[in-house]
């Protein structure tokens, strides 16, 4: 399997940078951490923009940088979208665009300007200048321009950060079907975890001193209950489902993941698509029998495959849908007086019951 192998250390300023992974040559790869934590110098080293005596970068097999070589950043076959869009003021949207298709030389893959155009949603656009727009417009042209560069690598530094929530909510729908379109890896950094769950199909955690602390599929790296990100107020796993059906009369979606099946509000899409969704852990309750006589819809077999104490008052678990607890995982934060009251453990079968608005379609 093609990778991207990077490895970077060094002193900036009074920030010392230690990071070193392995994550695959394609897909979403998210960048997650706290502010400060050496999210965008890694961006930056990738592009070529910090060079670190020592470092190293392999990119699907052709090394950019060791410690007999540094390949410049025009030298990167690499497209770079930043915080802010960075437009040329003086052309128009189109022109900006065009000057991306420049950038690329005469190597063009199928992307082409028209593609993009009707991808990123802009083509009532073209003839306006970028202080006409939008800070969602912006950004998505901003986006385009660095697609039809025809880069190899597309590294992409919190783009919609600096947007308000109505912006952020009008450009996510593009960001995910860029996502799925593309055939190049994309190394997305963000500090805000609903982006990951959205986006991402792999994952590099960051602690607060500059270092990786993991690497992996998000699922796996979700599973895991060690982590920090198992300790956020907004923990929780998300599952890729198939659609099985729409009950109008009731305006409920039925899907499944292995042997679990769920009830989720709202027409998800045609039958036999695939969706992503996001069930976090405080919504998800726990009995030792299965409930009768309940408003909760979706009330899953499990079995405890781990746990963990997080804070004085509150158990985290990893539970294993079916009896079994061999088909996909969800997590569940209950106190540990419930914890205690129902005489739970490692390999107790119990019912999960999750909430049907809890379910909210992440993708």
């Amino acid at each position: 399997m093609s990778v991207i192998d990077a490895r970077f250390k060094g002193m900036l300023g009074s920030f010392a940078l230690d990071t070193n992974f392995i994550i695959p040559a394609n897909g979403v790869t998210c960048l997650f951490g706290p502010s400060g934590c050496g999210k965008t110098t890694v961006l930056r080293c990738l592009a070529g923009l910090v060079e670190l005596p020592g470092g190293y970068l392999n990119v699907g097999g052709v090394i950019w940088q060791d410690s007999k070589q540094f390949r410049p950043p025009y030298k990167r076959p690499v497209g770079y979208v930043f915080q802010e869009p960075r437009l040329f003021p003086h052309l128009s949207v189109l022109d900006n665009l065009k000057y991306g298709l420049r950038r690329a030389g005469p190597a063009l893959s199928a992307l082409t300007l028209d593609s993009i155009v009707d991808l990123m949603g802009i083509s009532t656009l073209l003839s306006r200048s970028p202080v006409a727009l939008s800070g969602g417009e912006r950004q998505r042209v901003a986006i385009g321009r660095a697609v039809l560069s025809q880069p190899r690598l597309l590294l992409m530094d919190e783009p919609i950060s600096a947007l308000d929530r109505d912006a952020k909510n009008e450009i996510l729908p593009y960001l995910e079907t860029l996502t799925q379109t593309l055939a190049i890896p994309i190394i997305y950094v963000t500090h805000d975890f609903a982006e990951v769950e959205r986006l991402a199909d792999h994952l590099v955690l960051f602690g607060k001193n500059g270092r990786a602390l993991a690497s992996g599929a998000l699922q796996i790296l979700l599973s895991d209950i060690s982590l920090p990100i198992a300790r956020l107020p907004e923990a929780a796993m998300v599952l890729s489902v198939t659609i099985e059906g729409y009950d109008p009369d009731y305006g409920l979606t039925s899907c499944s993941v292995g042997g679990a099946r769920f009830l989720v509000p709202g027409d998800l899409g045609p039958a036999a698509s695939i969706r992503r969704l996001r069930i976090r852990a405080s919504d998800v309750s726990l009995a030792k029998s299965e409930p009768q006589d309940t408003s909760v819809l979706n009330i899953l077999p499990a079995r405890i495959i781990s746990f963990e104490e997080a804070g004085a008052n509150q158990v985290l678990i990893l539970l294993g849908l079916d009896e079994a607890g061999d088909n996909a995982c969800m997590l569940s934060s209950v106190t540990r007086k419930s914890w205690d009251m129902l005489g739970l453990r490692k390999g107790s079968k119990v019912f999960a019951q999750v909430k049907g608005m809890a379910l909210a379609d992440a993708r």
